[in-house]
């Protein structure tokens, strides 16, 4: 039942617009990046992007369910929601299918377990920190539990060969530890093991230290071996210049940048529509990250700010990754960009998670008004109450009560 203290308002709208932007972009850029593609597979040129399009359609569907969902529903099923997902990730390993060297699918390629763990554990975490309250400080009550579980997690995940999935997790949850009251020096503790075990996890593969030291040097790199793919990635955005070489003139999709319509459709969208366009997109998932923060600043009670501050992140976490593996500036791994990379089960999460946050957004603090300056002073009021209840670290309320305006 929700907050008998909240008040129910409209959905935000202006998230709805931000995603909906996203995903107009999307489909037109699957379609430019896949129509050769589906001709020579398929001989049909919207074969990719007709079924992106019955993706938007079911994601939608379940956006508006999930949005309508009452989302402290989603504290009373946790438990079975992670019960579920590690009995899939553990499926994933007697199962799967291969696909590009790891072993990450179901049902002949058609559903990532490790992309509904995402949510699946946002879910899961978002209950189990409300319910501790100042106890979260506790080492043996905090910490302790919480890494086992992200551990479990995470290892399951990264048995599928799936670092960049089990890397985005980790960061999530640690962003919402901090968020529910975990102390710095646990988080900064926790981070320098948390590297020291993702080195060793890098250094005892040949593939990924390859992966390591390209990044490191990508112009002396093999250019037909473990740099041509950013090298191609490079030349795209190179040729797209600021206003981009048109839409649909990419020559780069062509099949010089594997996975172009997937992990790598953000250098198809920099070929085609320049520096304009990814700045474009690039604006609009800043907005969706404000209009996310704020729902968590709003939200009626704990589990609301953590659940929607982990929502968040999780979204926009992908998409720092992907643009950064697209411009060089992270090691290249396989993240699909949120709303706009081909993919059922990618999208589906994204769209699920938006529809949480809007669920979120329906129910506030009491009072709300529409004034900006009486919208900030019931913000900083309702951290101060916070406060006192001890649910939220200090850095993360100066962090929520800056992020607060409209």
């Amino acid at each position: 039942m929700a907050d008998a203290k909240s008040e129910e308002h409209k959905y935000d709208y202006l998230l709805i617009i931000a995603v909906a932007a996203l995903l107009i972009i999307g489909l037109m850029m699957i379609y430019s990046a896949t129509f050769a593609l589906g001709y020579q597979l398929y001989d049909q040129p919207t074969y990719y992007f007709i079924r992106q399009l019955l993706w938007v359609g079911l994601g939608s569907l379940v956006l508006i369910v999930c949005a309508r969902i009452e989302y402290h529903t989603w504290r009373r099923f946790s438990i079975p929601i992670m019960v579920v997902n590690i009995l899939l990730l553990g499926m994933v390993l007697l199962v799967a299918n291969s696909v590009f060297g790891g072993y990450r699918w179901l049902l002949n390629g058609s559903v990532q377990p490790s992309e509904l763990s995402k949510l699946a554990t946002v879910i899961y975490i978002a209950a189990w920190l409300s319910s501790k309250g100042e106890q979260i400080r506790r080492v043996s009550y905090g910490l302790v539990p919480f890494a086992i579980l992200l551990g479990l997690i995470t290892g399951l995940i990264l048995l599928q060969e799936d670092l960049s999935t089990a890397l985005l997790i980790a960061l999530t949850a640690f962003a919402m530890f901090f968020i529910a009251g975990g102390n710095l020096w646990q988080i900064l503790t926790s981070a320098i093991l948390g590297g020291a075990t993702v080195g060793l996890f890098i250094s005892r593969s040949a593939f990924r230290m390859a992966r390591v030291t390209t990044f490191l040097d990508p112009l002396n790199s093999d250019p037909l071996g473990e740099g041509y793919q950013i090298r191609q990635i490079l030349i795209a955005l190179g040729s797209g210049g600021l206003t981009g070489l048109g839409l649909g003139a990419s020559r780069q999709k062509f099949g010089y940048i594997p996975a172009s319509h997937t992990d790598g459709i953000f250098a198809i969208l920099g070929e085609e529509l320049g520096l304009i366009g990814g700045v474009v997109v690039l604006a609009l998932f800043a907005f969706l990250a404000y209009r996310g923060f704020r729902i968590a600043l709003m939200a009626a009670d704990s589990f609301g700010t953590i659940l929607a501050s982990g929502l968040t992140c999780s979204l926009i976490f992908q998409a720092i990754v992907n643009v950064g593996v697209i411009t060089a500036s992270v090691p290249f791994t396989g993240v699909p960009l949120p709303f706009i990379s081909f993919g059922g089960s990618s999208l589906l999460v994204s769209m699920a998670s938006v529809g949480l946050l809007l669920a979120i957004s329906r129910r506030t603090m009491p009072g709300e008004e529409t004034e900006r300056e009486k919208k900030e002073e019931r913000a900083f009021n309702y951290f101060r109450r916070r406060n006192r209840r001890t649910r939220l670290s200090g850095p993360g309320r100066r962090a929520g009560a800056r992020a607060v305006s409209r």
